[in-house]
């Protein structure tokens, strides 16, 4: 039996609606609790894209546009739960977020009052997004 890390996506989405596009954030239904990035698993047969368009339809109820991919995040101590690898994708989207599936509740968040405890390594993320928004740098790989 092989024992391989989990496929996830995360995506940053950036509303349009709103000025200066703050982005959404849930609030995690079941642990870890605590505030995240929209995402979740790829399904079996699933492409990364499409898991994200997906996990954006059911976290938030809103219809993305993927615009950038990010990076791809591996650290084996990411999620408490199991060895995972998400793709972080960032995306636009129109329209009123609703929180549904795993998502306890939707907060629209300016850029500039990100929470400073994220669940996950959100907080890593979200650091890479806005040096990339302001430098227009991904992030390099990263050394363990």
């Amino acid at each position: 039996m092989y024992r391989n890390p989990a496929p996830t996506v995360d995506i940053i989405i950036e509303l349009l609606d709103y000025p200066q596009r703050p982005i959404l954030l849930i609030e995690r239904r079941y642990p870890p609790l605590g505030w995240a990035i929209p995402g979740g698993f790829v399904d079996y047969g699933e492409s990364v894209e499409v898991a994200a368009q997906r996990e954006a339809r059911e976290e938030v109820s809103l219809e993305i546009t993927l615009q950038e991919l990010l990076y791809v995040y591996s650290n084996p101590a990411r999620d408490p739960r199991q060895h995972t690898l998400s793709t972080v994708f960032i995306a636009t989207a129109h329209g009123t977020p609703v929180a549904a599936d795993d998502a306890k509740a939707v907060h629209i968040v300016p850029l500039d009052q990100l929470p400073s405890s994220l669940c996950f390594d959100h907080a890593q993320i979200l650091k890479d997004y806005l040096h990339w928004r302001q430098t227009g740098q991904r992030p390099r790989p990263h050394q363990l």
